[in-house]
C-alpha cells in the first residue's frame, strides 16, 4: 500500500523533458499503490477545460489508465491551474479537492494544501488569487473565446515572469 503526492511540475510543451519524465514516472508506479494526489500546478497555465494539445491528452490518458487501474486521483488546484474543472476530473476518473483539505490516510490525518494561501506577504498575490478563484470571475473567463484566454495567460506567465525576476 502506497500514496504519492506531486505539485509543481509546471508541465508545459516548452519543457518536454519534464513532460516525459513524469509520463515514465506515472508508467512505472507500483501494482502496490492506492493512490496519487496532485496538489496543483501539474500544468505550467490552464485556460479550460475545453483547451487540448498534445500534452494535456497525453496525460489525460495516462491518468485515466491509472484511475481504472482502481488508482485514485484527487487533483487540487494550484496557482497556475486553477481553471481546471469537473470536466478534466471527469476525463481522468480523478475528484476535485478544496484547498485546503483534511483526509484520513491509512489511519492518520491529514492537511493537504498548494500552499499558496500561505504568502500572505505577497498582498498584490493575494487579492488577484481572491480574484481568480471568485466563481464568477471564473465563467465570465471561460466564457471568452479560446484565443483570448490564450493571449491572457500568456501576458499573465510575462508578468509573472518579471515579477519573479526581482
Amino acid at each position: 500500500m502506497s500514496s504519492y503526492f506531486i505539485s509543481d511540475l509546471h508541465l508545459d510543451p516548452q519543457r518536454p523533458d519534464i513532460s516525459r519524465a513524469f509520463l515514465r514516472w506515472l508508467s512505472q508506479l507500483p501494482e502496490t499503490t492506492d493512490s496519487l494526489y496532485i496538489l496543483g500546478d501539474l500544468f505550467e497555465a490552464w485556460i479550460g477545460d475545453d483547451f487540448e494539445n498534445e500534452l494535456i491528452v497525453q496525460v489525460k490518458s495516462q491518468l485515466r489508465q491509472l484511475s481504472d487501474s482502481g488508482i485514485e486521483l484527487a487533483f487540487m488546484h494550484g496557482n497556475r491551474d486553477f481553471l481546471i474543472g469537473p470536466d478534466f476530473a471527469d476525463q481522468i476518473g480523478g475528484q476535485l479537492l478544496a484547498d485546503p483539505s483534511l483526509i484520513t490516510l491509512y489511519g492518520r490525518r491529514i492537511l493537504l494544501m498548494h500552499g499558496d494561501s500561505l504568502c500572505t506577504r505577497d498582498t498584490e498575490y493575494q487579492q488577484f488569487r481572491k480574484q481568480a478563484r471568485n466563481p464568477q470571475w471564473q465563467a465570465e473567463f471561460l466564457s471568452k473565446p479560446l484565443d483570448e484566454r490564450i493571449e491572457i495567460a500568456q501576458q499573465l506567465r510575462l508578468a509573472s515572469k518579471e515579477k519573479t525576476a526581482g
